[in-house]
């Protein structure tokens, strides 16, 4: 495959300039798409590369939980190999139109089960050793620490974090171009089926609770998007400015979105993992990530509620 073949595949599996990060654009996505078309010569199916990025996450996991360098360095090749291996699956199953519900439910886990492991791994790792600047081992109190990092933060933040994204690309591209689902259309479809499909039941039944999860944190955005639906069904010529204006105000708030989600998350880890001081990767992600999850919130749910003033007050 020639140079320009390649760069327009590549740009084809590029959402968008707003919401794709430097580092996947120049260095997860192009290794990426090199693993996805070897896939498809050699016959390999897209679940079978998430199974296999899910073994390479728990694997890093495993290696995290040592303290000397070597294993630590494996842990990070590990974890580089299983985000390869997502970036590979969705890539691989477009290229060869194999898109499944058992893929997107694997896709959908498979973080969550390197993260899991990862948390386990190093508090199992932390466990017996000392509190910086006490003489008190970490005990029961390093898991108290990874259940708030990757319960309380890590997780809403990551959830959020893709919600905004797609509404963004929903803005940017319409329905085709956008993931953005609701609760409301994943109970109608658990409805419409029938009880033998037991597998799709469950899987639309967790994805529709976590939709509305993702629901319940935005008001001010479900008030404004049912009015923008509403006016858009009439016709109301306000609906190409209303587009520019949310687009301008989301445009800014990416970059959080970026740093919300693996990347920087994963570089904090393999800093802190290397430098044997993991316990300072948790509260990056108590305390930095979290304060832009707040800032980004915030943002987002202020430029909803000014949208739905200025169509409601119009």
């Amino acid at each position: 495959m020639n140079k320009e073949k390649f760069n327009q595949l590549l740009q084809a599996s590029l959402k968008s300039e707003d919401t794709e990060e430097w580092l996947d654009v120049h260095f997860n996505r192009p290794i990426g798409l090199c693993f996805a078309l070897l896939s498809a010569k050699l016959g390999i199916k897209p679940n079978t590369i998430t199974v296999l990025s899910i073994f390479f996450g728990v694997a890093a996991g495993v290696m995290f939980s040592y303290t000397d360098l070597l294993h630590n360095i494996a842990g990070v090749l590990l974890l580089m190999l299983a985000n390869f291996g997502d970036s590979t699956d969705g890539q691989l199953a477009r290229l060869t139109n194999q898109k499944s519900l058992l893929g997107r439910a694997l896709d959908g886990v498979s973080g969550d089960v390197w993260f899991v492991a990862i948390y386990v791994a190093l508090c199992l790792r932390m466990q017996g050793q000392t509190i910086p600047f006490t003489s008190y081992q970490w005990g029961l109190l390093i898991w108290v620490l990874a259940a708030i990092s990757g319960l309380l933060c890590h997780s809403p933040q990551a959830s959020l974090s893709d919600y905004y994204r797609q509404i963004h690309l929903f803005f940017l591209f319409g329905k085709d171009g956008s993931e953005l689902d609701n609760s409301a259309a994943q109970r109608e479809i658990v409805r419409n089926l029938p009880k033998e499909k037991w597998f799709d039941r469950l899987f639309h039944t967790l994805y529709g609770n976590y939709c509305h999860n993702q629901e319940k944190r935005t008001p001010n955005f479900q008030r404004f998007f049912a009015k923008y639906n509403e006016l858009k069904k009439q016709g109301d010529s306000r609906i190409p400015a209303i587009q520019k204006e949310m687009l301008e105000g989301s445009r800014p708030l990416m970059a959080y979105t970026n740093l919300l989600t693996f990347n920087s998350r994963a570089i904090a880890l393999y800093v802190t993992a290397l430098l044997n001081c993991p316990w300072v990767f948790m509260l990056f992600e108590i305390v930095v990530l979290t304060s832009l999850y707040i800032y980004m919130h915030h943002s987002h749910e202020r430029l909803c509620k000014r949208l739905l003033a200025k169509m409601e007050n119009n």
